[in-house]
């Protein structure tokens, strides 16, 4: 069972009492964000575990704006609708109340961490959060996911947002919309930014159900499939992020072909 709200602003009011020293503003600051992509396993005509990740920064090390939306484009050559993910799905109102575990297993496409950061008057707090991305009913023909942000500290706050898995505009086969809310880290300041996220889509360390002749067996569902052939100048990933401040950011990451031993 999750945390009830009322004790997560507690934990907040307390959080505030202890730490904040002075004003607690937010910083106002040019950001970067950086991009990396991996294939696992990377083997031609296999199916494998997408990851990405991004890393947010500002060059005074300031605490960047807060994120808005992120739209993560991926090749054309990856047939996501190929693969064996997201069996079943899972609603907001079960991951509110029961968390991931409340899930069918089977609704799980994916794992991952994020950091955020928390301005306090001249300090800045960091809170870690494990990400666990799950199937959702499908919306307007598109594949719904609903990404769950679950941290413990320095303050106790659990989230769930949408992704959607849209078309995307040549060269990219598609792109996974995030929308993420504003959170406000402590009573009266400023809301939390994330710094980096990390993520998987596909069926590493995920363990699917099925019933075969009134026995339960489980096994590693097929994850997205990789051509025979890989493209000219390796599989291309493109990011675009959105600000609270009405700023815009992209960034690029490219993965290399394999070996041909492989």
């Amino acid at each position: 069972m999750r945390r009830h709200p009322t004790a997560r602003r507690a934990i907040r009011l307390l959080a505030a009492t202890v730490l904040c020293a002075g004003a607690c503003g937010s910083a106002s600051a040019t950001q970067s964000v950086t991009l990396h992509a991996t294939l696992t396993p990377e083997h031609l005509g296999h199916s494998t575990t997408i990851g990405f990740s991004f890393t947010i920064a500002t060059p005074t090390h300031e605490v960047p704006p807060p994120l808005t939306s992120a739209e993560i484009s991926y090749p054309v050559e990856l047939a996501f609708a190929l693969s064996e993910l997201g069996l079943a799905t899972c609603s907001t109102g079960t991951l509110e109340v029961f968390g991931p575990e409340g899930c069918p297993a089977n609704s799980l496409m994916g794992y991952g961490t994020a950091l955020a950061e928390i301005p306090i008057g001249p300090s800045i707090a960091h809170e870690s959060a494990q990400v666990t991305i799950m199937r959702a009913t499908n919306q307007g023909g598109h594949l719904a996911l609903l990404i769950d942000v679950n941290a413990a500290s320095p303050v106790s706050e659990q989230i769930t947002f949408p992704g959607l898995v849209l078309p995307a505009p040549a060269p990219y086969g598609g792109l996974l919309d995030m929308s993420i809310p504003l959170v406000t880290g402590l009573p009266g300041g400023s809301d939390v930014a994330v710094v980096r996220f990390r993520s998987t889509l596909g069926p590493l360390h995920l363990h699917y159900h099925e019933h075969v002749h009134g026995r339960i067996i489980e096994y590693e569902p097929k994850g997205v499939p990789l051509p025979d052939k890989c493209p000219h100048g390796g599989f291309r990933f493109l990011a675009r992020f959105a600000f609270q401040n009405g700023s815009h950011s992209h960034a690029a990451a490219t993965v290399s072909c394999p070996s041909s031993r492989h």
